[in-house]
Parts: structure tokens; C-alpha cells; sequence
């Protein structure tokens, strides 16, 4: 028996199984011992390949086309560390549902706990952060084809959503020419290969049905509260909200068009709070909310229902309120809960959220990170996307933006990890081939620096605004010592980050004011590639404008 040859078949049936399933793009990062899975992917003509030479960078690459696509991805990595790198984007695909899947090659089972090199134990590595996972034995001729197909249909046809585990064991010798040993084992799944279908069909579904109460609750005063949905989930529901007459709480991932801006500044309003408090029923689209108001008035209401609809399961409720739990998409749950047409009930909201959106514009040609984020949906490309960063950055534009109403925004605020953000960025933008604007702060770029290699193959301009305030200043923000916050918290690196767009052959340009900016983000519009924009600000400006809008508003 050829060893190589049968590696390879073995792989074969893994990555063909995989495209019945609606995988269509793969991530493979270099090693040996995972060639046989490098070459079947190679050759699968129904997946398009990505590459990248660091396996955390590789991870976050599939995240971006995953969350992009709404189809799965896989990955494939060699053994040992490579394997680890991957974690943080399954933790952050377990929390935000993207499917993933983790092709792992391994040692053979003689070869682990023995001192052989670059052996660990891989099986059960991610704990219970996979949805499914599956421990393949070797490749061998006595395990029929259909049982290897049938187990991975198994695992991915009851997928709801996050990531599934694949841990692929192969002897040496890796390489080697084909033959034909053992192309029966491979043809013994007969037509199979010429269908489009699993072998094993699951039909796992988790939809909420409708609630027959509903009539009852749609006639009572409301909140809706929009977190992450898709652009589309997010102009239905700002109109299903309109049309009740209930005023919508919408974060920054809500897509909603935010019809009551600068909600984490009124929501610091002892009136604004309450009037919510007159609430009956509070629902809730999406999880993962950004505010630091808004969590914390989520925290403490006390309506008669909360509604809690997302197509991920499990709670998602911190607060734990007494209510519901619904597992749908948001499309579909409001096509079976429609909206009656009713006056508004608040008065005291709208009000104030036009005389907060008026203090955050007077400042507004002031230069700095916090007007950045204000005037942010002035620079988003026409037909494009935007990925938001994590820590300050996306506060800011939380708190003192309004998005468009069906522009595509992405982010990681699954775990809100600053890691992996530019190569995510990168996957965002291949998924979906759109101009994409992606805004990072500087401690974030450098975290995921060589993710840079990934902005040289982009299929339309992308902008990388690195917003370089000197640290991690969302620190700033919370009652961090004094003395030791430099050191120990912000940890200033007194950087530029010329070099490195160079480096990666990008185009690049430093700002320091609003005309500069606007001269570089029009020159990038109109390039085919990817830009770096460091926008150079004042370390704790940002953090100090919140903190003093957020006294301002709470005085209303």
C-alpha cells in the first residue's frame, strides 16, 4: 500500500464532504504533515484557496469570510502550536456564530506522549469551545469510505452555528506521486462524487414558533433594543419599531440607522431613564450591545417581558430577566410577529437624543478620535462595508455616530479581542469583493501587524484608518490607577506605522487634520488596493471628550 497515496484519498473525501455542506472558501496556512489536506484542497475545484503564514492571522482570515458569506469556512493548519493559534477565532465564532471548520493535522496516535517532535495532544485541545468536533483515526483502507463521509456529514449537518473541530492524524511518508492503490476504497462511493448532496442528510432546525400572546404585548409601550443583525435584519426592524410607535435602542453592530443617536450619552439621563421604566415589554434583536449606558439600564429594567430573539442559543441575557428566549433569525421572527400601527408613547427620548447629537456636533472641527467617530458615516465608500475595531474606537462610534440604515457593519464583539482585527478586516472585504473602510486603534494594528501580507490581495480599495492615540486609552475610561496606567494599562509605544505599510509594499499616509484626511481617503477611493491612514491624535483626548459629552447630556 502506498501510505502518501491513501493520505491523499483519505483527504480527498474530507474536503469534498466539506463543499456539500457549503464550503466554498479555505484557509491554508504552510506545513508537512497537513499536505495531504493542502493538496486535496488544491485540487477541489469547488473551493477558492486563501493562504497565510500565521495560523492566528489564518483563523481570523475565515472569520471575516464566514461572517461575510453566512457559509462555512475551513481551515487547514500542520501540527503542534499551529493548532493553538486558531483558538481565539473559534472562541469569537462560538460567541458570534459564525461557522467554522478546523482542519488539524496530526501525528499518528504511536507518536504522541513519546517525546516525537512537534506532538501534542490535540483531540479535545479546544475544550467545550467547538460546537461538534471529531477525532479521525488514521487513514486506513479498513475503514470504509462511507463511514469517514458519513461522520463528517454527522458533525457539520448539525451545526447550528460556531465551530467544528476535525483533528486529521497522517503517517509519513507525506509525499509521493498518485497511483491507483486503493482507488476502489475511493469509488465505493459511487455516484456520490457526481451529486452535490451529503451522503448522510440532517435536517436540524431551531426556530421559535410565533407567540400567540403577541397581539396582547404589540399593544402595549415598548423598547426595542438592536444589537448585531444583518443590514438588512437592521432596516426591518427600525421600521418595525417606527411602525409600533417604540423607540429603538440601536447599537453601533445594529445596522439600524440608529433613529435615536448617541443613545450611551441619554441613557447617562436620569429622565430618559425614566420614561423607560414606563416600559411593559422590552425586546430585544441581537446580542453582543456595546454601550456602557445601555448594558447598564439592561441590567437594572424591570419590564413585565423581556424578549430576547437571536438565531444563536443560549441565554445571551447578563441580566437574566424574566421573559423569553427566542431562537430565530430576525427576519423571520418578524414575519411571524407583525407590527401594529401606533402612536409613540416617549416624548422625553427623542428629545433629548436631538439635543445630545447637537452637542457632539459642535465640537465637531475640532480634530480628534471622538469627532472621528462622529463624522465616520461621512467617509464610508459608496457600496461599501465598514469593520469597527474593538476597545475605544468602537465606543466612540457607538456613542457619538448614527450609521446609515442598511450599511453593512462587522466587528468582533463576540469576545472583543483586539486580535486577529486586521486580518477579519481582510476576510470581510474578499467575501464580499465591496470597498471596505476598516478602523483600528494603533495597540490593536500592532497586535495583528504581519496581517498586513493579507491587505496586498484586496479586489477593491480598502482603507485601513489607524487611529494612533498612543496606547490603549479605553483605559482612560475606567478607574484604573493613576500612577500605574501608563505602565501598566495604556503601555505606549511611541510608534508610526510607515514602515510597516511599506514593508508590505501598502499605500500609506499620516493625518493630523481633517482636510489631510479627507485629500488621503479620496486619493484611496479611486486605487484598486489597500491603504493604511494613520490618523494621529492626542493620547487621551478621546477618552476625556466622552467623559465630558457624557456630563453635558446627564445635565439635560
Amino acid at each position: 500500500m502506498s501510505v502518501s497515496a491513501f493520505n491523499r484519498r483519505w483527504a480527498t473525501v474530507i474536503l469534498e464532504a466539506l463543499t456539500r455542506h457549503g464550503v466554498r472558501h479555505i484557509c491554508i496556512a504552510p506545513g508537512s504533515r497537513s499536505t495531504p489536506l493542502t493538496l486535496a484542497a488544491a485540487e477541489n475545484r469547488s473551493l477558492i484557496q486563501h493562504t497565510h503564514f500565521d495560523e492566528r492571522g489564518l483563523g481570523h482570515l475565515a472569520l471575516g469570510l464566514a461572517k461575510v458569506s453566512g457559509e462555512p469556512v475551513a481551515v487547514i493548519v500542520t501540527s503542534g502550536t499551529a493548532v493553538a493559534n486558531l483558538y481565539p477565532a473559534l472562541i469569537e465564532a462560538g460567541l458570534t456564530g459564525e461557522k467554522l471548520i478546523l482542519l488539524t493535522a496530526d501525528r499518528p496516535p504511536e507518536l504522541i506522549d513519546c517525546g516525537a517532535n512537534q506532538a501534542i495532544r490535540q483531540p479535545g485541545m479546544f475544550a467545550t469551545h467547538p460546537a461538534q468536533s471529531l477525532a479521525l483515526p488514521r487513514p486506513s483502507p479498513d475503514i470504509p469510505a462511507k463511514w469517514l463521509v458519513s461522520a463528517i456529514d454527522n458533525a457539520l449537518g448539525n451545526l447550528h452555528a460556531g465551530g467544528v473541530h476535525i483533528n486529521c492524524p497522517f503517517a509519513e511518508p507525506l509525499y509521493g506521486e498518485m497511483d491507483d492503490t486503493d482507488l476502489a476504497w475511493q469509488q465505493a462511493l459511487g455516484d456520490w462524487w457526481q451529486d452535490e448532496k451529503p451522503w448522510l442528510q440532517s435536517a436540524l432546525t431551531l426556530r421559535s414558533d410565533a407567540q400567540r400572546d403577541w397581539f396582547y404585548w404589540r399593544q402595549k409601550r415598548g423598547v426595542v433594543v438592536a444589537g448585531r443583525m444583518s443590514a438588512s435584519e437592521g432596516k426591518q426592524v427600525a421600521e418595525w419599531a417606527k411602525t409600533l410607535g417604540w423607540p429603538l435602542i440601536g447599537d453601533v453592530l445594529s445596522q439600524t440607522g440608529q433613529p435615536l443617536p448617541c443613545a450611551d450619552l441619554w441613557l447617562g439621563n436620569a429622565q430618559a431613564v425614566s420614561e423607560l421604566q414606563q416600559a411593559q415589554i422590552v425586546v430585544q434583536f441581537g446580542s453582543s450591545l456595546t454601550g456602557k449606558r445601555l448594558l447598564q439600564w439592561q441590567m437594572s429594567c424591570e419590564p413585565q417581558e423581556y424578549w430576547l430573539v437571536d438565531n444563536l442559543t443560549g441565554r445571551l441575557d447578563p441580566a437574566q430577566h424574566r421573559g423569553r428566549r427566542l431562537v430565530d433569525t430576525v427576519s423571520g421572527w418578524l414575519e411571524k410577529h407583525p407590527a401594529e400601527k401606533r402612536q409613540p408613547w416617549c416624548v422625553t427620548i427623542p428629545r433629548l437624543a436631538g439635543q445630545a447629537w447637537q452637542k457632539v456636533q459642535a465640537s465637531r472641527e475640532t480634530f480628534g478620535e471622538a469627532q472621528l467617530a462622529h463624522r465616520i458615516s461621512d467617509y464610508l465608500p459608496e457600496q461599501g462595508q465598514l469593520f469597527v475595531g474593538n476597545s475605544l474606537v468602537v465606543r466612540l462610534i457607538d456613542a457619538l455616530g448614527q450609521l446609515p440604515a442598511g450599511y453593512p457593519v462587522y466587528s468582533n464583539r463576540g469576545a472583543s479581542g483586539i486580535d486577529g482585527l486586521i486580518s477579519t478586516a481582510a476576510g470581510v472585504q474578499r467575501a464580499s469583493a465591496r470597498p471596505t473602510l476598516a478602523i483600528v486603534g494603533d495597540l490593536s494594528a500592532l497586535y495583528d501587524l504581519n496581517s498586513l501580507a493579507l491587505l496586498r490581495q484586496v479586489s477593491a480599495p480598502l482603507v485601513l484608518i489607524v487611529v494612533n492615540n498612543n496606547g490603549g486609552q479605553i483605559f482612560s475610561l475606567l478607574p484604573t490607577p493613576v500612577n500605574e496606567r501608563e505602565r501598566f494599562y495604556c503601555m505606549p509605544q511611541h510608534v508610526h506605522f510607515d514602515h510597516a505599510a511599506a514593508m508590505f509594499g501598502l499605500g500609506y499616509a499620516r493625518v493630523s487634520d481633517w482636510e489631510t484626511l479627507e485629500q488621503a481617503l479620496a486619493g484611496a477611493w479611486r486605487m484598486p488596493s489597500a491603504t493604511v491612514v494613520e490618523v494621529v491624535v492626542n493620547s487621551t483626548d478621546g477618552a476625556q471628550t466622552l467623559q465630558q459629552l457624557l456630563a453635558q447630556v446627564s445635565h439635560l
